[in-house]
């Protein structure tokens, strides 16, 4: 075998591994929250439920549809909950890339403050932006003097995804920070590219959220926030490339 292919090996081992650990961590919380599902469907639906008029209320049309919305509620607060996990698992992917494997304070760091981000960006969603979109929605109803029927599976669709990718997104500052630490980026290049960066927003918007105008522009606000954050975080934290 020429020298490459025992290196990929490696390397599909390290992601299988990874992987397999991430995986596991999940499984393991999803079991626990599966359990405590009703209490948590609980507090999920709140953001729309005290937005929603005497006399409306969610509604199930399908025989089995509220046992798959205990499965949607439950994997997502395992992913909440095992987001430290997770975040161990990049950083072992990661960490060589940047040359930063064994380095126990980038380790530290990227898992506290990917976990942090990541909640933080959901906690966000769910108590600024989830009100303020499901008030707009509602008001479309009203304006068109149609009562309003949400089927429970279509909420959490739509809550689902809105809360991963603001988490998943609420990352930005933390890649930026690792990525100027690192020489591969610095505050120059990020602002020289900011109009891109704003297409590429937007464009993300319009892939993580619902299809929607409203949740794309949620979500493509704070971004922009985060990606100017990102470009002071590389000045005070970067080096020349």
């Amino acid at each position: 075998m020429t020298p490459i292919l025992p290196r990929f090996i490696d390397e599909m081992e390290r992601v299988r591994s990874s992987l397999t650990r991430s995986v596991a961590a999940v499984l393991v919380l999803f079991a626990v929250s599966f359990v405590l599902a009703p209490k948590l469907f609980e507090v999920l639906v709140e953001p729309l439920r005290s937005r929603l008029q005497p006399g409306q209320s969610l509604i199930g049309t399908g025989v089995a549809e509220v046992f798959f919305v205990e499965i949607k509620v439950a994997f997502l607060a395992a992913v909440l909950a095992g987001s430290p996990v997770i975040s161990y698992q990049v950083w072992r992917l990661l960490a060589p890339l940047f040359g930063a494997a064994g380095k126990t304070a980038y380790l530290v760091g990227f898992v506290g403050t990917t976990s942090l981000f990541f909640l933080s960006g959901a906690v966000f969603c769910y108590q600024a932006v989830l009100p303020l979109a499901f008030l707009y929605f509602l008001d479309q109803y009203g304006a068109l003097g149609v009562e309003p029927e949400i089927r429970v599976a279509e909420y959490f669709s739509f809550f689902f995804r809105i809360v991963v990718a603001f988490g998943v997104t609420f990352q930005l500052p933390i890649f930026s920070f690792f990525l100027a630490r690192m020489g591969v980026c610095n505050h120059h290049f990020l602002w020289h590219h900011f109009r891109y960066a704003l297409l590429v927003i937007f464009v993300l918007a319009a892939v993580l959220t619902p299809p929607d105008v409203v949740s794309q522009v949620l979500l493509a606000g704070p971004l922009i926030v985060l990606y100017l954050l990102s470009i002071g975080i590389a000045y005070l934290f970067g080096r020349e490339p």
